[in-house]
């Protein structure tokens, strides 16, 4: 009796899982990369590696043994060429998903600290920017939500003030030492000023976004922070997050959009 082959590969229920998060973690890495140059060599990567896999099958040994210690230390050069990407995808691991859960001493004696944005917040922002929008003052405001925002607050000045519309606008009024920068608030708090931001790395970012646009989109891509634009140029008001921005939001729609994204956090 011959053998008859099988036609068709018998998966089990762990292995459609296997593949689902796979897949699931491949995209993740394509979306942490796109726009960047790291795209690029990460394609090479897998072009060199589906090269490695037919030399191989055709059982050339010179260029299958060469291209073999090459894939052999592939995850030092993976780690070497990606290493700021690799630390980008340990920041948004860290600061979305494990800071605020942690169990501390701190937080069993003290509580947890709350960032909740209230409504009274949401409307002294909109109208600071309402009013800075219209002297095209330009602003950053950026609205913590669960990430912890220490490490960037800490590169600014440090002032846990009430917020206020007035106050917002001198801090960002052009003869300001503090407007240099963004303000960072934490739980209806103003917890820090003149802060740097790291700057997104997307090359597919329009031309006419400057460094305010660009700083705001590259804190957005690492924490699930709102990020607040005043356009200096233009007076525009825009707001980012998840590394997309939404720009030129019409003023007296403003406070209506934000308090929606603080909502669906």
């Amino acid at each position: 009796m011959s053998h008859i082959p099988l036609l068709f590969i018998q998966l089990r229920v762990l292995d459609i899982i296997d593949i689902v998060i796979v897949a699931f973690l491949l995209y993740q890495v394509y979306r942490l990369i796109q726009g960047t140059s790291a795209l690029n060599i990460f394609s090479g990567i897998v072009l060199l590696y589906i090269i490695w896999l037919v030399v191989r099958a055709l059982n050339m040994e010179l260029l299958g043994s060469i291209l073999g210690q090459v894939i052999g230390v592939g995850v030092i050069a993976i780690i070497i060429v990606f290493q700021q990407e690799i630390r980008k995808f340990l920041l948004i691991i860290g600061s979305r998903y494990i800071s605020k859960g942690k169990f501390t001493i701190e937080n069993l004696l003290l509580g947890t600290e709350e960032t909740e944005t209230s409504k009274a917040s949401i409307e002294a922002i909109a109208k600071a920017c309402k009013n800075l929008s219209e002297s095209k003052t330009g602003a950053l405001i950026v609205i913590a939500r669960k990430s912890e925002l220490r490490v960037y607050a800490e590169t600014g000045d440090i002032i846990d003030a009430d917020i206020s519309s007035r106050l917002l606008e001198n801090i960002f009024f052009k003869n300001s030492p503090l407007h240099d920068g963004a303000a960072i608030i934490i739980s209806n708090k103003i917890h820090a000023v003149r802060c740097v931001l790291p700057i997104s790395e997307n090359l597919n970012l329009p031309p006419h976004f400057g460094m305010r646009h660009r700083a705001a989109i590259g804190l957005t891509e690492t924490t699930d922070a709102l990020v607040v634009i005043v356009s200096e140029e233009t007076g525009k008001i825009s707001i980012s997050e998840n590394g997309r921005i939404i720009y030129g939001i019409e003023p007296q729609h403003f406070a209506i959009e934000l308090e929606k994204l603080i909502e669906t956090k």
